[in-house]
């Protein structure tokens, strides 16, 4: 009996070597146990993983294709318009007549500033692209926004050169093709490729103040006389269409540093620099209006200074829109944290 009772005992007395396997524990199983389930997925059976943060421009390329299209199409809408239609060529072409009414002291202001312009753009492009590629590192981005800056501008050169000169719709006015503007697009193009290179906290100031450098290049060319308010508007959406695959490209090989914290993370990306933005925006589209309707229904038969002032308002509005929708679309872009 005592014989019988030890082999009983036997299995109970010996170490249980499949139960203590079952009950031993990786050493990690404490800290998987801890992490909150939702920074999982699962997938097969039983394999978890952490979730990833979103990249830098992931799944926002359908908005940038649909932006760079609708650059494309605005460019070519504006050129139909206001060269192939009499009505367009009539808006234009009074909005540069009456560009003499700022003559004297405004005229040879504007002149000094364009004279400066090509010199005054490589400037600043070269020493904030210098100093953002060299300080930070950015050697990629760097490349490829200069390499768009320079595609904008000879992209406006080549157009130029192909647009037909103006047809005959009964509108005296220069036959000779002056759509895109270069002194713009050098200016705008300058600008976005600063916009681009610079981390997501300064976009919002690098829109305002690049849109307003731009802006101020196109009305200046239009007190001068040197081009129609159609032509600056063109240069914008120039650069719109070949700045913003670039913009994207930047922000997919650049998932380091475009990260975005939102509004109010430093005094460059406060929301002052948007709502000062929207203000003239807002300024604008008013002027535009009220100068518009003096001359309607009909189009007045004689031009007035309000096609000035209507052109004018054209041009801050589509330079103002740009950096708006850019410093939206980027930030929706960036990484955030």
């Amino acid at each position: 009996m005592s014989s019988v009772t030890g082999m009983l005992r036997m299995p109970h007395d010996g170490p249980d070597r499949e139960g203590g396997a079952h009950m031993s524990h990786p050493e990690n199983c404490g800290s998987l146990d801890r992490m909150s389930s939702q920074q999982f997925r699962t997938s097969g059976r039983s394999s978890k993983r952490p979730l990833r943060e979103r990249e830098p421009g992931a799944g926002t390329g359908f908005l940038f294709c649909l932006a760079t299209v609708a650059s494309v199409v605005g460019l070519a809408a504006t050129y139909y318009f206001f060269v192939r239609t009499t009505a367009g060529q009539f808006i234009d072409e009074s909005a540069l007549v009456e560009a003499t009414v700022l003559g004297g002291t405004a005229g040879r202001a504007s002149t000094d500033f364009l004279d400066m312009l090509p010199m005054l753009s490589l400037a600043i492009a070269a020493i904030m692209v210098l100093f953002v590629t060299v300080a930070r590192r950015r050697w990629t981005a760097a490349g490829i926004a200069v390499m768009a800056c320079i595609a904008a501008n000879v992209a406006t050169q080549a157009l130029k050169f192909l647009i037909p000169d103006r047809p005959d719709r009964g509108v005296q006015t220069l036959e000779l093709n002056s759509l895109p503007s270069g002194h713009t697009t050098l200016a705008a193009s300058a600008a976005a490729a600063v916009f681009l290179m610079v981390s997501p906290r300064w976009r919002p100031l690098a829109g305002f103040l690049g849109s307003t450098f731009a802006v101020a290049t196109g009305v200046s060319t239009l007190i001068n006389q040197w081009h129609r308010p159609a032509d600056v508007v063109a240069a914008f959406l120039v650069v719109g269409a070949v700045m913003l695959p670039a913009g994207w490209l930047i922000l997919r090989t650049g998932c380091s540093w475009n990260v975005w914290k939102g509004y109010g993370e430093h005094w460059a990306a406060s929301r002052l620099w948007v709502w000062l933005t929207v203000t003239a925006l807002v300024v604008a589209i008013a002027i535009a209006g009220y100068s518009l309707l003096q001359v309607m229904p009909g189009l007045s038969a004689d031009s007035t200074i309000d096609y000035f002032w209507a052109g004018t308002a054209f041009i801050v509005i589509a330079g103002y829109l740009s950096a708006l929708g850019g410093t939206w679309l980027f930030g929706l872009a960036a990484r955030r944290r």
